[in-house]
C-alpha cells in the first residue's frame, strides 16, 4: 500500500517507501479514471430529474472528498474504478464485483479517455474535447468542471478548489455565486482566506445565526470582489461603519444589500455608502435604528434613483420627511415595508401613493398614526397615476397593476369604509381564505371588509342553501 497526501492549491504529491517512475505511473492512472469517471456521470445523468438530488451528484461530492482528505493512492483509484462500474450498467451488468470486472472497467475507461476527438453530452449539450489526451485533473476542460461543480453544495466547491491548481483556477475564475451560510464557526477565518481567490463572486451571502464576521472579513471582500452586485450580511452584530466604508470604495456596483440586524452601523456610514453605491436597487434596513435616520434616507433619494425594494421594519427613528424624500427621489419603488415606523403619518403614505405608481406592497403594521385620509389616497393613486388618454375605467384590467399586497394590523385608526375603497380599487387585494394579501390582524372594527371574490363566494353560498334534514 503507498500511502500519500494532496497538498491543497498544489497538484504535487507527498509519498512514502515509492519509486518515482512508479508514483508517476500511478498519478497518472489515477488522474485519469478521475476525469473519465466524471464524465460517465454526466453521461449517464443529462435526464435526470432537475429538482432531486441525483445519486450521481452524491457520488461527485464523495470523490471530491476522496481526493481531497484521504491518504490512500490505491483506495481512491480503487473508488474511482467502483463509482464507474455502478454508473455503467452496460460495462458491467451486475453488483458483486470481482477483480476481474474492476479490470475490464479500467480498461474501458483507458480507451475511453485516450480516444480521439470526441464530445461528451451534458446537460442537453455537449463539450467538445478537440482530440486532446486527458492526463491530469487539470486537463478537464473548464466548461464540464464549473457544470459539475454546480451540482454539488458550496462546501463540497470549496473543497475541490483545493485538489490541484487546475481546479483551484477554474473555480476562482468561473464561481459567481457562493453562500457560507452553513458555516457555523469560523466564518470570518473562511472569508479572509476565499475572497483574495474568489474575485469573480457576484453573489455572496453571508447570513448568520450567531455574529461571525468582524469588519477585516467585509474589507477583504471589498479588496478583491469588485464585480459583486449581491451581498447579504445580516445579523453580523460586530460590524462597524469599517466595513460599509470599505464596500462603498470597493463593491461600488452593489445592487442588492442586506444588512438587516446590523445594529452598529451609523447614519453617516450609510449615507457615505449610498454616494457610492448609486446602483442600489433592493436594501433591507430591518432592525438598523441608528442607521436608518431621515438623514440617511433622505441620501439614498438623492443618489439611489433606481431603487425598487426597500425594508425600514422597526426603525423607530424614520419620520416622514425621510420617506417623502424616498418617494420623491426613488419613484420606481415597488416594495416598501414601514412596520414598526411609530413616527410616520398619513403624509408618508399620500407620498408613496403619488410618486411611486409601480408600487405593488405597502408594509404598515403597527403604524398607529395612519388614518382614512391615507386610504383613500391609496385607493386614489391608480386613477390618478394612469394617463387619462389610456384609462378607461377606474379598476385595473388584471391584478398586475396596483397594489398586491397591504399590511395594516393594528392600524386601529382606520374604518370599515376606507379600506372597503382600498381593496374594490385593486383585485389583487384578497382578504378570502388562502389569498390574504389585505392584512388586518388585530383591526376588530375592519371586519366587514371583503374582497370581490369573497363576496362572490358568499352570495353563492346562499344560493343554494342546505337542504333540511
Amino acid at each position: 500500500m503507498v500511502y500519500c497526501h494532496v497538498a491543497p492549491y498544489t497538484s504535487s504529491i507527498l509519498c512514502l517507501d515509492a519509486s518515482p517512475l512508479f508514483l508517476l505511473y500511478l498519478l497518472n492512472v489515477l488522474s485519469l479514471s478521475l476525469s473519465v469517471f466524471l464524465f460517465l456521470c454526466f453521461t449517464k445523468s443529462s435526464n435526470r430529474d432537475q429538482n432531486k438530488t441525483s445519486p450521481h451528484t452524491v457520488l461527485i461530492k464523495n470523490l471530491i472528498q476522496l481526493v481531497t482528505e484521504t491518504r490512500s493512492f490505491s483506495f481512491i483509484l480503487f473508488k474511482a474504478v467502483s463509482f464507474g462500474l455502478r454508473l455503467d450498467s452496460e460495462m458491467v451488468g451486475k453488483e458483486n464485483f470481482k477483480t476481474e470486472d474492476l479490470n475490464l472497467c479500467f480498461e474501458k475507461l483507458m480507451m475511453f479517455g485516450a480516444g480521439s476527438a470526441g464530445a461528451i453530452a451534458l446537460g442537453g449539450g455537449q463539450v467538445k474535447m478537440e482530440g486532446r489526451a486527458i492526463t491530469d485533473w487539470k486537463d478537464i476542460p473548464m466548461e464540464l468542471l464549473l457544470q459539475i461543480l454546480g451540482l454539488v453544495d458550496d462546501q463540497t466547491v470549496i473543497m475541490a478548489s483545493g485538489v490541484c491548481r487546475g481546479w483551484r483556477d477554474a473555480v476562482c475564475l468561473g464561481l459567481t455565486y457562493l453562500s457560507l451560510s452553513w458555516c457555523t464557526k469560523n466564518m470570518n477565518n473562511l472569508v479572509l482566506s476565499l475572497a483574495p481567490k474568489f474575485t469573480r463572486l457576484q453573489t455572496l451571502i453571508l447570513r448568520q445565526d450567531k455574529p461571525q464576521l468582524e469588519d477585516n472579513a467585509v474589507e477583504s471582500i471589498a479588496n478583491f470582489c469588485h464585480d459583486l452586485q449581491v451581498l447579504d450580511l445580516s445579523k453580523s452584530f460586530k460590524l462597524s461603519d469599517r466595513s460599509l466604508y470599505a464596500l462603498a470604495h470597493g463593491c461600488p456596483n452593489l445592487t442588492k444589500l442586506n444588512i438587516s440586524g446590523c445594529t452598529a452601523f451609523s447614519d453617516s456610514a450609510l449615507e457615505y455608502l449610498a454616494s457610492f453605491c448609486q446602483k442600489m436597487k433592493v436594501l433591507n434596513l430591518c432592525g438598523c435604528v441608528r442607521t436608518a435616520s431621515d438623514r440617511a434616507l433622505q441620501a439614498i433619494g438623492r443618489y439611489c434613483s433606481q431603487l425598487q425594494c426597500l425594508n425600514l421594519g422597526w426603525c423607530e427613528d424614520v419620520s416622514d420627511v425621510g420617506v417623502m424624500s424616498l418617494a420623491y427621489g426613488c419613484p420606481d419603488l415597488r416594495t416598501v415595508d414601514l412596520c414598526g415606523c411609530l413616527q410616520i403619518t398619513d403624509d408618508s403614505v399620500i407620498a408613496l401613493a403619488n410618486k411611486c405608481p409601480h408600487l405593488r406592497s405597502l408594509g404598515l403594521y403597527y403604524c398607529q398614526n395612519i388614518t382614512d385620509r391615507a386610504m383613500y389616497s391609496l385607493a386614489q393613486s391608480l386613477v390618478r397615476n394612469k394617463p387619462a388618454a389610456v384609462w378607461e375605467s377606474r379598476k385595473p384590467k388584471n391584478d398586475e397593476e396596483g397594489l398586491k399586497t397591504l399590511n395594516i394590523s393594528q392600524c386601529t385608526a382606520l374604518t370599515p369604509s376606507a379600506v372597503q375603497a382600498v381593496c374594490d380599487s385593486f383585485p389583487a387585494l384578497h382578504t378570502c381564505s388562502g389569498r390574504h394579501s389585505l392584512i388586518m390582524s388585530g383591526c376588530l372594527n375592519l371586519t366587514s371588509v371583503h374582497c370581490a371574490c369573497a363576496v362572490q363566494a358568499h352570495r353563492t353560498a346562499s344560493a343554494f342553501p342546505h337542504s333540511a334534514h
